[in-house]
C-alpha cells in the first residue's frame, strides 16, 4: 500500500496555515488544570452540553476497548458470562432492598413522562444493576443444577454529580463492568469474591503498570447491602485516593427479598448466596493521572492504542521511495508480530509538531527515519517515558528490538510507578501526629485502629478524612484515637 508522506526537513517550520502544539500546566504546579487539559488535548474527551456528562473520543474509546478485552477473556477464563438488562428500573423493584435503594436516592436520575404523559409508576435510570437483574435471577434460578449463575455487563450508569465533576473520575454517566453471581454456598461466593479481587489486582499491576492497596471496607464504607466490600485502592500524585475497583460480598441481602431460591441437593428450598464487583474507566483517570507528565500521556505499552508511530522525514522526492519502502517493511513485520503501530503521514505539520503530538498522546514508542539515518542503514526509536534515544540497524529486523524496548517501558513505569507510590505511604503511632498528616500531608496514612464506628467517625468529622481500606492482618497495638487495644491495620486518606 503506498504512503504518502510530507516532506520537510527536521525542525524546519510550519506553514502559516498550521495550527501551533499547545502543552500543559505543569503537573507539579497545577494538578487539577494539568489533567483536565491533558484529557482533552490528547483528545480522550471533549465536554458535552450536559454538566457532568462527557464525550468519550475515539482515542479515548480505543483504550477503554483494550481494557475491556482483556478483562473480558479474563471473565469468560473464570466462567462467567456477559448478558444485558434494561437501563430502565421500575421503582417498584427498587424498593424491595430498602437499604441498598436509600443509599443511591439522592443520585438517581427519574423518568416520570413518555411524551406528555405522566408515567404511573416512575422509571429510575440504572444507577446499578442488581434490582434489575435479581428480578430476572428469581425466575432463572430453580435448583442447584442452574448454579453458579455468573454473569457480566457492560454498560453505562447515572449517577448524579453536580459539583468537582472530573473527566473519568466523577461524572454523572460513567462506562463500567459489573459482575453479579449466584452460589449454591458461602464458601462458595467467598471465594469468588477474593478471587475477583486478585484477577483486577493482577490486571491493573500487569497491564496498567500500576501499584495499588488491597483490603477489606468498613462498615461504615462499604457497598450498600453486602456483608463486607473488598476495594482496590490507589494513591493520586495529589496525594488523593483513588478507588479503582470492588468486590462485594452480598451474602443472601438481595436473594432473600428478591425470592432467589433453588432446591437443594438435599432436596430442601434454600436461598442463593451472592457477589457484585466492578471496575469503571475511573481505571483510565488513574493511568492519566499516575503516568503522565507535562508532554501529555505516558500510556503503558500493553494497554496503548498505537505502541509505536513511525514518522517518516525527507527533504525532497529524491528519498522518497526509498523511505516508504523501508516504513512498508518495519509495517508488516510488525503487524506481524501483534504489534500496533500507526503511520503518521500527514502533510499538514511538521516532523516537530507530529513529535509534541504523539508525545501528548502518550505513544510508547517514535520511530523516526530520514534520509540521514537510511544513509546509516538506521531507524531512531524514541522511548516515551524517559525519552531516551537509540539507533537501531534496519538490516537486523528492528520489529524485534522494538518489541524489546516495549517490554523495558512497561517494566520501567511499573517500578517508577512503585516508588513514588511508596514514598505517599507514612505511618503514624500517635493522635495529634495523625490528624497533623492528614491535614498537611499527601498520601496514605497507615495506623492502628480498634475497629468502632465511633473512633472512625471522629477521625472524619475532625479531618475529613476516611477509612480507605482495612488490612487483613491482626496487629498488637492499640488504637491511634482511643488507646483500646486495636484489631487492624488501617490506611487513611483524602479522596476523590
Amino acid at each position: 500500500m503506498p504512503i504518502s508522506v510530507w516532506y520537510r526537513p527536521r525542525g524546519c517550520p510550519a506553514s502559516p496555515s498550521a495550527p501551533a502544539f499547545a502543552g500543559t500546566e505543569k503537573k507539579n504546579d497545577n494538578f487539577s488544570e494539568w489533567y483536565t487539559q491533558v484529557v482533552t488535548r490528547a483528545e480522550l474527551v471533549d465536554y458535552s452540553s450536559v454538566k457532568g456528562f462527557i464525550i468519550l473520543r475515539e482515542y479515548g474509546f480505543s483504550i477503554w476497548e483494550n481494557i475491556q478485552s482483556i478483562l473480558d477473556k479474563k471473565f469468560k477464563k473464570d466462567g462467567t458470562k456477559n448478558a444485558y438488562f434494561p437501563l430502565l428500573i421500575p421503582e417498584s423493584l427498587l424498593n424491595k432492598e430498602s437499604e441498598h435503594f436509600k443509599g443511591f436516592t439522592p443520585e438517581v436520575f427519574w423518568v416520570t413522562k413518555t411524551g406528555d404523559n405522566d408515567i404511573e409508576n416512575k422509571l429510575a435510570i440504572r444507577p446499578t444493576s442488581e434490582t434489575i437483574a435479581y428480578e430476572s435471577y428469581a425466575k432463572w434460578i430453580k435448583s442447584w443444577r442452574d448454579l453458579p449463575l455468573k454473569l457480566n455487563f457492560w454498560n453505562s450508569v447515572l449517577r448524579a454529580e453536580i459539583k468537582d465533576t472530573k473527566p473519568f473520575i466523577r461524572t454523572s454517566e460513567f462506562l463500567w463492568q459489573e459482575g453479579h453471581t449466584a452460589h449454591e454456598t458461602k464458601e462458595e461466593a467467598e471465594k469468588q469474591v477474593n478471587v475477583m479481587l486478585k484477577l483486577y489486582k493482577d490486571f491493573v499491576n500487569e497491564y496498567l503498570a500500576l501499584p495499588i492497596l488491597t483490603g477489606k471496607k468498613s462498615d461504615k464504607e462499604k457497598f450498600v447491602g453486602a456483608d463486607y466490600t473488598l476495594t482496590l485502592e490507589g494513591i493520586m500524585p495529589d496525594g488523593k485516593a483513588l478507588q479503582m475497583g470492588t468486590s462485594h460480598q452480598l451474602g443472601q441481602n438481595f436473594s432473600k427479598p428478591f425470592e432467589i431460591s433453588f432446591l437443594g441437593k438435599d432436596e430442601e428450598q434454600h436461598f442463593v448466596w451472592q457477589t457484585s464487583w466492578g471496575v469503571s474507566w475511573r481505571l483510565m483517570g488513574a493511568l492519566i493521572m499516575i503516568h503522565g507528565d507535562d508532554k501529555g500521556l505516558i500510556l503503558p505499552p500493553k494497554i496503548a492504542p498505537i505502541q509505536v508511530v513511525i514518522i517518516p522525514i525527507y527533504y525532497d522526492e529524491g528519498k522518497k521511495n526509498e523511505i516508504i519502502k523501508v516504513i512498508e517493511k518495519i509495517k508488516e513485520q510488525l503487524d506481524e508480530k501483534g504489534v500496533r503501530s500507526y503511520v503518521d503521514s500527514s502533510e499538514q505539520h511538521t516532523p516537530g509538531w507530529k513529535f509534541n503530538q504523539w508525545e501528548m498522546k502518550g505513544v510508547p514508542i517514535r520511530v523516526e527515519i530520514g534520509p540521514k539515518d537510511l544513509d546509516n542503514n538506521s531507524l531512531v526509536v524514541v522511548k516515551r517515558n524517559s525519552r531516551d534515544k537509540k539507533n537501531i540497524a534496519i538490516s537486523d529486523n528492528p520489529a524485534d528490538s522494538i518489541i524489546k524496548e516495549l517490554e523495558v517501558i512497561q517494566d520501567e513505569l511499573f517500578e517508577s510507578a512503585k516508588m513514588k507510590h511508596s514514598e505517599m505511604i507514612f505511618k503514624s503511632d500517635e493522635y495529634n501526629e495523625l490528624c497533623n498528616r492528614l491535614t498537611n500531608d499527601k498520601g496514605f496514612i497507615k495506623s492502628a485502629w480498634c475497629g468502632s464506628r465511633e473512633c472512625e467517625d471522629k477521625i472524619k468529622d475532625e479531618t475529613g478524612v476516611d477509612i480507605r481500606l482495612i488490612e487483613d492482618e491482626l496487629i498488637s497495638s492499640s488504637c491511634i484515637v482511643c488507646g483500646n487495644d486495636a484489631t487492624n491495620s488501617v490506611y487513611f486518606a483524602k479522596s476523590y
